[in-house]
């Protein structure tokens, strides 16, 4: 019917009257043919939209859909999609994450399922400009912000800004608040959902830990390492530049990444100068006291050391290296910013292993340039490195060395060194006194970390101790296995030290 009136219109055209018969045969038929086909476009356009209303993922396939093995190297396992949601949105969640990349990574974790708990609409993450590092990174200068968008558009309701209407430019002000650590469900339940019935959008001002690692629901625990291993990938720019750099150093051979938190902040702020001089020392205590923030002050460093609670120095990590047995021509790859008393503080670790590479060394200066003075970028890099090496051994349990243990144990529990500093401190001390031998020492070390190769085990809970517990993000046990336990589950390759 559409054809045939079509054909009619177009002969009672003026245009059309003053042409040859012929001539105006030929222009009905394209004329006619044209306008059949932009009908058929535009009905299948149509179809189309109604089938991605009725199911979005009909035609572009779900990316949590293919299951890869779970050791596999250089790739993650998916897990499963959450059921699609259609709710209506209790109203927005405004977040400004604080601390380094790995904190503010697993904060965007625990919002996304706090946002999915509450029925609320979360705004694209803030992140940290203020912290020691200074970096004016954004979310998507790191992360592929559409990509994270769109893996969890059927579980979280995601935008990159807030409605104009709630904009400060039409007088609107957020509640914001900082809610309390380590909380769970019920706490946001009863004391947060409440606020937005006046509030509708709620501003979280800090993020850290700010959702209990324990007694939270499996479908929540599953979907904050659905963020954390699918939704949160690096920006096209940071994956290139990354697995670049992995290909370099896998054509030299197999490689361990060593963590050295050894950096003038670290040192600074926890107070440990065991190895420095003097006057280093009392620089990390000027700057720990120009941060207000940083609310210990007075630091006894040896009380510290003693008890576990320091970064161990390059010239400790030589020696333990050995004592693990470690072969001089080991390659080691040192993912760290710049280490406190550079070169220098290096020259016995770089003396017992000579194959030590860096970033810096590795990459041509061009390549590091857009990421210079973006310290979260940087620390991306050190991170994709990490997780693809064949050993991981950080010097202290902070966020990044936490996080990429997390993410060796979900690809197959690839080997991860949990150091016991506390232990090796003792064992060292010993050792330098002339008490323990070289062979008494190397064999005590082995000994106790036989069990500390991130194999699989249960997460250690300690109750109303959550600082003291084990991290949910270095060992996510949910997401490992089907059942509740994974006592079940075999360790890959963690029956040796060597690489």
């Amino acid at each position: 019917m559409e054809a045939a009136r079509l054909e009619k219109s177009v002969e009672k055209s003026p245009a059309m009257q003053g042409l040859p018969a012929m001539q105006r045969t030929r222009l009905q038929v394209w004329f006619i043919r044209v306008c059949s086909s932009i009908l058929i476009w535009t009905c299948l356009v149509q179809l189309v939209a109604v089938g991605e209303l009725w199911h979005p993922r009909l035609l572009t396939g779900n990316p949590g859909s293919v299951k890869m093995s779970a050791n596999q190297e250089g790739s993650l396992p998916t897990q499963p999609p959450l059921a699609a949601r259609n709710y209506t949105s209790n109203g927005f969640l405004k977040v400004s994450c604080n601390g380094g990349l790995n904190q503010m990574r697993s904060a965007i974790c625990d919002m996304v399922a706090i946002a999915r708990l509450l029925n609320l609409t979360l705004v694209v993450p803030k992140l940290d400009k203020t912290s020691f590092w200074a970096d004016p990174s954004n979310f998507e200068d790191i992360f592929d912000v559409e990509h994270f968008i769109n893996s969890l558009r059927d579980e979280v309701r995601i935008v990159k800004r807030l409605p104009k209407r709630f904009g400060r430019r039409y007088g609107y002000q957020p509640l914001v608040k900082a809610p309390v650590s380590w909380s769970n469900e019920q706490y946001y339940l009863q004391q947060i959902l409440p606020l937005f019935a006046k509030h509708k959008v709620l501003h979280f001002n800090r993020t850290d830990s700010r959702l209990a690692n324990n007694g939270i629901s499996l479908e929540l625990q599953k979907l904050r390492c659905r963020v954390n291993f699918q939704a949160l990938k690096f920006t096209p720019q940071i994956e290139s530049l990354g697995n670049k750099l992995v290909s370099i150093i896998q054509q030299k051979g197999p490689y361990l990444a060593l963590h050295l938190r050894y950096e003038m902040d670290m040192l600074a702020f926890s107070g440990c100068t065991h190895g420095c001089t003097e006057e280093e020392a009392e620089e990390l205590k000027r700057m720990r006291y120009a941060f207000p923030w940083w609310r210990e002050k007075e630091i006894v460093s040896e009380d510290k050391r003693s008890r576990g609670l320091c970064p161990l120095t390059p010239e400790e990590m030589a020696l333990i290296l050995q004592a693990l047995d470690f072969s001089r021509d080991t390659q080691i790859y040192i993912a760290s910013g710049e280490i406190y008393g550079s070169e220098r503080r290096l020259a016995a670790l770089r003396d017992a292993f000579p194959r030590i590479v860096k970033k810096e060394v590795l990459l041509d200066p061009e390549d590091l340039r857009q990421f210079q003075n973006h310290s979260s970028q940087m620390a991306a890099l050190d991170f994709m490195v990490s997780v693809a090496s064949n050993i991981f051994i950080p010097t202290y349990d902070g966020n990044m060395a936490r996080v990429v243990e997390g993410h060796r144990r979900y690809l197959g529990f690839k080997k991860t060194f949990q150091l016991d500093r506390r232990r090796l401190v003792e064992l060292l001390d010993l050792h330098h006194n002339r008490t323990l031998s070289w062979d008494e020492f190397s064999a005590a070390v082995r000994l106790a970390h036989e069990t500390k190769m991130g194999q699989p085990s249960l997460r250690r809970v300690i109750a109303d101790k959550p600082k003291e517990e084990e991290y949910f993000y270095a060992n996510p046990q949910e997401c490992l296995c089907e059942a509740t336990s994974c006592a079940n589950l075999s360790p890959v390759g963690n029956a040796t030290m060597s690489l």
